[in-house]
């Protein structure tokens, strides 16, 4: 039924296009959307369109969302699969927005049968097969990457893209298991390296907190991929290379024009 789906979504492309003032202001105010050729921000357009179309947005703890705080993570969360396609985000509909960060009760059994039980305070969190829960306050820090910041959006949904295969290790899916072991051999000892910097306390541009899991490290890369490409260049060249194989973009040629 792929023939249906494409004729919804073009069907979708007709009766919901974005307003010209509403999308140059979008634009503005995410300056790593610079550099996009006339044809890519005409596919960005449309990728946003079909996604506020076919995804739920629900504001809760009284969070409100004006169209374009939604066209503005939908820009986000399209830009990954500029080249890629909108199908990646197929299978689930639900976007939960809070006012703030918030706090997810979380259990774990250790070794000896002994359960631990503590609240993790979150800007986002992405959930297998379920919505992409963000804090409202945490979009705020979108084009933030070069300082110091994070990009929620762009991190949440690259962990959809981690999880499409069915589980977030930091892999998502190659098409063959050859490809899953060339990116494997790449990924693993740069996030060796970077564990051993932070170890040392030596400074990185990357949040720390992407030593602490092979998805993790994925989502905060492909961050700096498309917030500070040349960044991540300078510092990760064997892994820039792979995220441009992966995602099929290059961002810092792009910035650089």
């Amino acid at each position: 039924m792929g023939w249906l789906l494409d004729w919804r979504r073009r069907r979708i492309l007709r009766r919901h296009p974005i307003a010209e003032p509403l999308w140059r202001r979008s634009l503005a105010r995410l300056p790593f959307l610079a550099g996009l050729s006339p044809a890519e921000e005409q596919r960005l357009k449309d990728l946003a369109i079909i996604f506020l179309a076919e995804k739920q947005f629900t504001p809760v703890r009284g969070a409100r969302l004006s169209e374009g705080d939604r066209l503005s993570i939908a820009l986000q969360a399209c830009l990954p699969v500029l080249a890629l396609g909108i199908h990646w985000y197929d299978g689930w509909v639900g976007i939960v927005v809070h006012p703030a960060d918030f706090r997810v009760r979380r259990a774990e059994t250790d070794e000896h049968g002994v359960v631990h039980e503590w609240d993790d305070e979150l800007a986002g969190e992405s959930w297998p097969g379920g919505p992409v829960v963000l804090s409202w306050e945490a979009l705020d820090e979108a084009g933030s990457v070069a300082g110091g910041g994070a990009n929620v959006v762009i991190h949440e949904f690259a962990h959809k893209l981690d999880m499409a295969d069915g589980e977030a290790d930091g892999v998502p899916p190659l098409g063959s298991r050859r490809a899953r072991e060339a990116w494997i051999a790449v990924l693993d000892p740069e996030l060796e390296r970077f564990r051993r910097k932070v170890d040392a306390g030596r400074e990185t541009f990357l949040d720390p907190y992407a030593a602490e899991h092979e998805a993790e490290f994925f989502a905060v890369a492909s961050e700096a991929f498309f917030e500070s490409p040349r960044a991540l260049k300078r510092e990760f060249p064997a892994l820039y290379e792979l995220f441009c194989g992966f995602y099929r973009q290059d961002p810092a040629a792009r910035l650089r024009a």
